[in-house]
C-alpha cells in the first residue's frame, strides 16, 4: 500500500516543476487539453463547486461566472502560481492547500466536484475518489477529465513500460484505470462521455 510519504514525494516533484509547468505542457494544452477542459466545465451545474488539483489555474478561464468556487492543490508552489494568475485575471476563487485523499470539508458540501488530469498523481486513487464522493451533495456530480491506460494491448504495454520513467520525472502515472476505479465507488451512475478517446476520458458520476 502507498503511504503518506508517496504523497510527499509527488508533492515535492510538483513543487519543483511548478514555475515551468505551463511551459512544459503548452503544446499539448493548445492541441488537445484546452478543448477538453471547455467541454468538461460546460457540464458543471449547481452553485457551490470544488475543483481538486487546481495546479497553476489552467481551468480559470472556464469557471462559471455565477458560482461559488473553491479550488485546492497539495502543492504549495503550484498554488502560488494559481494565486498569481487569479489576481492577474481577477478570478473569484478560494484557494487552499489540501490533499485529495484527506479533504477537510464536511460530508455533502458541494453541488459539483471537478478535476482534470489529477488522478494520475494520486497515490491512493480509490481513497481520493471516495473523498470526492463524500463531499459531494446527494444528487450532485463528480466530473473527471483523465488520461488512462489504453484499451489497445500494444499501446497498454508501452504505457506500462514507460510509466516508471514518467512517475520518476513528474509523479504522474500514465497507466491508471480511472473509469474502473470510479465504478468501484458508490455512485448511483457513472457515464463516460461518448466523445472520449482511447486514453482521454471525460467521466460523469452522479451521487
Amino acid at each position: 500500500m502507498k503511504s503518506a510519504s508517496d504523497s510527499a514525494t509527488i508533492q515535492k516533484r510538483y513543487d519543483r516543476i511548478a514555475p515551468y509547468f505551463e511551459g512544459l505542457e503548452a503544446v499539448m494544452e493548445g492541441l488537445f487539453f484546452k478543448s477538453w477542459r471547455k467541454k468538461l466545465w460546460a457540464k458543471v451545474d449547481g452553485h457551490h463547486i470544488l475543483e481538486v488539483g487546481v495546479g497553476t489555474g489552467k481551468n480559470f478561464d472556464y469557471y462559471p461566472k455565477d458560482a461559488r468556487i473553491t479550488a485546492i492543490d497539495f502543492s504549495k508552489a503550484m498554488l502560488k502560481q494559481a494565486a498569481n494568475k487569479r489576481d492577474r485575471k481577477n478570478i473569484a476563487v478560494d484557494l487552499d492547500q489540501m490533499d485529495i485523499q484527506s479533504l477537510y470539508y464536511a460530508d455533502n458540501s458541494f453541488d459539483t466536484v471537478i478535476a482534470s488530469f489529477v488522478f494520475c498523481s494520486v497515490p491512493l486513487p480509490l481513497k481520493g475518489l471516495k473523498e470526492l464522493y463524500r463531499v459531494c451533495k446527494p444528487g450532485g456530480q463528480v466530473l473527471l477529465l483523465e488520461h488512462v491506460v489504453s484499451s489497445r494491448p500494444v499501446m497498454a504495454r508501452l504505457m506500462n513500460l514507460l510509466n516508471p520513467v514518467v512517475v520518476a520525472l513528474v509523479g504522474a502515472n500514465i497507466n491508471r484505470n480511472t473509469v474502473k476505479n470510479v465504478k468501484a465507488c458508490a455512485f448511483s451512475s457513472v457515464r463516460v462521455d461518448e466523445s472520449s478517446s482511447d486514453i482521454i476520458k471525460l467521466i460523469e458520476a452522479r451521487k
